[in-house]
């Protein structure tokens, strides 16, 4: 009972601390992990053992939150292997996100994401209306390989760029890609660290994401590029007509030749590893490791650029949302939420999936959707056991475009909002809440009653 109350409260706090911005994230989270260990495992559960007889061991909940065992066993870096445990820190996740991201970085290096752009504008000839569909499909088809901060980071730049060319307001544009990128990456595993998070957790593959969730995520943007279209249609059009002569070539982007064609060639075979690893039994982690070796080795005069750019505030932040997690595992408070929701719904499937999706929903929309996704996983682990039913692939479904999808409500509810907001305000274009919140909240609840009636027709 003290254990549990202590996991509570510092889960609590954690949250409030990422939700008001006070400290940088990443301390916010090692710190409360430490405490974790400390006063949950160590102080909570033996005055447990003493005062209320409860059965703890804490020194096992140390080692299966930590989980570092776990990197040492053959099922972790190839799945045939056996399952590798699913407690505690999520290693594969981890080295996985670590992998990407210095792939990404060796991308931006070569110029390769502002080349993309300006290949597409230049193949619509600069017009301002197919550049914004063409955009906000780059958006969503990148964002289900590349985390969607690089995406956004480099479309909103491109996007800021061409509209001083071309004489428009970039603000709808750049809307519509910020909803596009967490729309996509809802579709594939890799797609965002939620995603990330549940399919490592829950041994899905790249194919499942993108044979479930991939579906909605396609429904949803067709719908969504017709409702950007005439939402925002009358505020991007031009001022006045602009000749190409004076707009720049893709080539001008490309800042190394030779390492753009290895770029290109490493992403291309992530990818293939990807979508092939429930064959090849892979794990994420070797894939994430093999890229990212690969990276390094053919781009080894910029070694010390690629790992200092690579966003280890996130990594770490990671780690100790994980221990944080892990007390809340360890002191079976997660199976009291999945009894709770469980009493709500009465065991109604219908009910269970709603809440789900639309608390999850909510939920990011307004916090952080990574630490919600991992308090969420192990949640419907229990709650599929308690519903005496088989639904977790369904749950995970639910909880994947819950929180992928809620995120884009408002200007805070992922990362990829934050950075293109950002991106145009430095540019002289700034989002206030009521802009952003009047043309993607809208969409939001559209694209999640979509994936609710999807999901009910489908699997229900």
């Amino acid at each position: 009972m003290i254990a549990q109350f202590l996991a509570v409260t510092i889960f609590l706090i954690m949250f409030g601390l990422i939700i008001t911005e006070r400290f940088p994230k990443q301390y916010t989270t090692l710190v409360c992990g430490a405490l974790t260990l400390i006063l949950v495992f160590g102080l909570g559960m033996q005055l447990d053992i003493h005062f209320f007889s409860r059965e703890y061991s804490s020194l096992q909940s140390i080692k299966e939150t930590l989980n570092i065992h776990n990197i040492f066993t053959a099922g972790f870096w190839y799945t045939a292997a056996g399952e590798a445990e699913s407690k505690g820190i999520d290693w594969a996740t981890i080295i996985f996100l670590t992998g990407m991201m210095i792939m990404v970085e060796g991308m931006a290096r070569v110029g390769f994401f502002r080349w993309l752009c300006l290949r597409l504008a230049k193949a619509v000839h600069y017009k301002v209306i197919p550049i914004f569909i063409v955009f906000m499909l780059m958006s969503a088809i990148l964002s289900m390989f590349i985390d969607s901060i690089t995406v956004i980071l480099f479309l909103s730049a491109v996007t800021i760029e061409l509209s001083q060319l071309l004489k428009f307001n970039p603000v709808p544009m750049i809307l519509a890609e910020i909803f596009c990128a967490n729309l996509g990456g809802s579709a594939t595993m890799c797609g965002d660290p939620p995603n990330i998070i549940i399919g490592s957790k829950l041994h899905y593959t790249f194919v499942d994401f993108l044979t479930n969730t991939g579906l909605i995520a396609g429904i949803g943007l067709i719908v969504m590029l017709l409702y950007f279209y005439f939402i925002c249609k009358k505020h991007i059009m031009p001022k006045e007509e602009v000749k190409s002569t004076y707009l720049p070539s893709p080539e001008s982007a490309i800042t190394d030749k030779k390492g753009f064609v290895s770029s290109s060639i490493i992403f291309g075979l992530a990818v293939i590893l990807l979508i092939t690893h429930a064959q090849t039994h892979l794990s994420v982690a070797t894939i994430g490791v093999g890229i990212a070796l690969i990276t390094l080795i053919t781009s080894a005069k910029y070694i010390p650029m690629l790992l200092k750019k690579v966003d280890w505030q996130t990594i770490l932040f990671f780690i100790g949302l994980f221990v944080v997690v892990g007390g809340l595992e360890q002191t079976h408070i997660l199976e009291l939420i999945a009894s709770f929701i469980e009493n709500i719904s009465a065991g109604n499937i219908y009910v269970m999936i709603a809440i789900i999706i639309w608390v999850s929903a909510i939920a990011s929309a307004f916090i952080d959707n990574i630490p919600f996704a991992a308090t969420m996983v192990p949640v419907i682990q229990n709650l599929s056991l308690v519903s005496g039913a088989n639904m977790l692939p369904v749950m995970a479904w639910a909880l994947s475009v819950g929180t992928d999808i809620g995120g884009s409500a408002t200007p805070i509810g992922a990362s990829a909002n934050v950075v293109g907001t950002s991106v145009a305000q430095k540019a002289g274009y700034p989002v206030g809440w009521s802009e952003y919140c009047k043309i993607c909240a809208p969409a939001t609840i559209i694209v999640l009653l979509i994936s609710t009636i999807s999901i009910f027709m489908r699997y229900l």
